[in-house]
């Protein structure tokens, strides 16, 4: 049966729609061409970089294995300026683009997120980590966004496996809609929005995908994507940056693991994946909020329903998707 169902923190109603007849091997990606090692722009970070400034490299020397540049081409920079104030033009407030925009780069051409061993996604999370805290002191900077971009439809324009952080003055309207409705549900339920979805989840046991100690993955109730996933740690942080070793290194098991059962279910398709957390302003603020990572495959196109009502149709039943990439091991 097809159901309206509404997002426990955003508010927004989603259509899930399994009478439109697509079933989970519908949803495989078509074989990838794979670009040629030779002539990639990434293969000396240093030489893709902005100033060719590397600005971190772990670990440090010829055999580095991950590396953090400035993007040559920038959606936001600093250009000299040190305090940023809102302006008036006209009707509209206007802020300068200012912020940072980085790439994380891992060295191997051929080894996105859930082929790296272990230790190497791992370290990929803890540079995050230390970009995120390094670029927390800067009092401009709203919030941090990190992302990862896999395959053409999923944005990426370059192979080789790589991260973007974008650090900017402003809170992002998504963001900022999950920041408000987990404040309100403390509000009225004296409870985490995100701990009552992991411990229903729990409950339930139809959604939940994967789980380490620290860390579960679930379809969401209500998915707005085809296998969309959701990476929690089951402690209760409102901030990537504060997660402590062991934490994070369960998250990066169980978001590999996840990614790797989604790579064999369905062909290896482009997706992206992302970090919610708190803003890096202001932090006595968002104590009720309970960061995680989001994975959305690039499965399905929005169209004139979904463009025009901000309505999403889902024609995947978030259940029968947990249930295929659960026997994808």
């Amino acid at each position: 049966m097809n159901e309206f169902r509404q997002d426990l923190v955003s508010g927004d109603w989603v259509l899930i729609s399994p009478s439109r007849g697509r079933r989970p091997h519908d949803f495989k990606a078509k074989k990838r061409k794979r670009a040629p090692k030779i002539g990639c722009k990434f293969e000396n970070p240093r030489e893709a970089a902005s100033g060719g400034k590397v600005i971190l490299s772990e670990p440090d020397g010829k055999y580095w294995k991950v590396q953090a540049i400035l993007n040559k081409y920038p959606a936001v920079t600093k250009d000299g300026l040190w305090v940023i104030d809102e302006e008036k033009e006209g009707p509209f407030f206007v802020l300068p683009g200012y912020g940072y925009h980085e790439v994380i780069i891992t060295r191997d051409h051929h080894k996105a997120f859930p082929d790296l061993d272990s230790d190497d996604a791992f370290l990929v999370l803890k540079v995050f980590r230390q970009r995120y805290r390094s670029l927390a002191n800067d009092n401009n900077i709203a919030y941090i966004h990190t992302f990862a971009n896999f395959g053409e439809t999923a944005g990426a324009t370059i192979y080789h496996p790589h991260y973007q952080i974008l650090a900017i003055p402003i809170i992002p309207p998504d963001v900022r809609r999950s920041l408000h409705g987990s404040a309100n549900y403390k509000e009225k339920n004296d409870a985490c929005v995100h701990c009552t979805q992991i411990n229903w989840e729990v409950e339930q046991k139809k959604r939940i995908i994967c789980e380490t100690k620290d860390a579960i993955v679930f379809a969401p109730y209500a998915s707005k994507e085809p296998f969309e996933m959701r990476v929690f740690p089951k402690k209760h942080h409102p901030y990537f940056e504060d997660t402590d070793e062991r934490e994070l290194g369960s998250i990066g098991e169980a978001l590999q693991t996840a990614l790797k059962r989604l790579k064999k279910a369905l062909n290896d398709p482009d997706y992206n994946f992302f970090i919610h957390t708190a803003p890096s302003r202001d932090r006595e603020k968002y104590s009720h909020y309970h960061w995680h990572i989001e994975v959305v495959p690039r499965t399905n196109i929005s169209a004139g329903f979904e463009l025009g009502t901000s309505v999403e149709v889902n024609p995947m039943d978030p259940d029968d998707a947990a249930s295929f990439l659960r026997d994808a091991k």
